[in-house]
């Protein structure tokens, strides 16, 4: 019985420009998968572009390679979708959000502290491991930005180049349908949603304050539900990506 090979693929930002992998990925290559001189691997720069490479010298802990072909990638949806977020009491949970996430696709994820929330610190690089992995297993082109935890009166300040909306479940604010009004802007457009960034509020476990709710709606944040379900916070972050991506996929 004849096995194929399975393709190893390792994130190495810039990589048409470096010759060796990075420290942790080369530990992993030779130490772990036992690469070679000789033997193939592709590379992700997490910009939109895969290499296919040869290992050309490969020691303890260096992985040096040269690239044999350059594959650019083609994008899986249109503009960018930004996911906004109050992070759990238990780290655990939103770890599973920015890993299933990343492999639904999305572009970049912040970390809010509201009023309500539970935890007020979280480790950005953490995340950020969390990403790569996930880029790496879902074979993403591009990598989502992560951002650090910022108050949420911050967040909302920054200027929005495209369309916010707040999810919250406050039944005297009116709520329009997320998934819905996604759609409905898409068929408005003669372009989809090719450059538009729609960034998505997920608030905390106790929801955002209805001090907060009105705040985002004064910075032009549109008020959604994204169902009948009260969801747990990171299901409804997860629930508002994976919308937001197949609204904005490519056809």
């Amino acid at each position: 019985m004849i096995t194929m090979k399975e393709s190893r693929y390792f994130y190495v930002p810039q990589a048409d420009q470096l010759t060796a992998l990075p420290d942790d990925e080369a530990i992993h290559a030779t130490r772990v998968l036992r690469l070679k001189s000789g033997d193939e691997l592709f590379l992700m720069d997490g910009e939109g572009m895969f290499y296919r490479a040869e290992v050309t010298i490969a020691s303890a802990k260096h992985c040096m390679y040269a690239i044999k072909e350059t594959l650019p990638q083609q994008r899986m949806w249109n503009g960018r979708i930004h996911l906004a977020i109050a992070p759990t009491k238990d780290i655990g949970r939103m770890e599973w959000l920015v890993e299933k996430a990343t492999e639904v696709g999305f572009d970049e994820i912040s970390f809010l502290d509201c009023q309500f929330s539970e935890r007020r610190h979280l480790r950005a690089d953490r995340i950020e491991k969390i990403v790569v992995s996930a880029v790496k297993q879902s074979r993403k082109a591009w990598k989502p930005k992560v951002n650090a935890l910022v108050p949420f009166r911050e967040f909302i300040e920054r200027p929005n180049a495209g369309m916010g909306f707040i999810c919250h479940c406050y039944e005297e604010v009116d709520r329009k349908n997320f998934f819905t009004e996604l759609n409905t802007l898409k068929t408005s457009r003669l372009d989809g949603l090719k450059d538009m960034e729609v960034t998505v509020l997920v608030g905390p476990e106790g929801d955002f304050s209805i001090d907060e709710v009105h705040r985002a709606l004064d910075k032009g944040y549109q008020s959604v539900t994204l169902g009948t379900s009260r969801l747990r916070t990171e299901t409804a972050g997860l629930s508002a990506v994976m919308m937001a991506n197949l609204i904005m996929r490519c056809v």
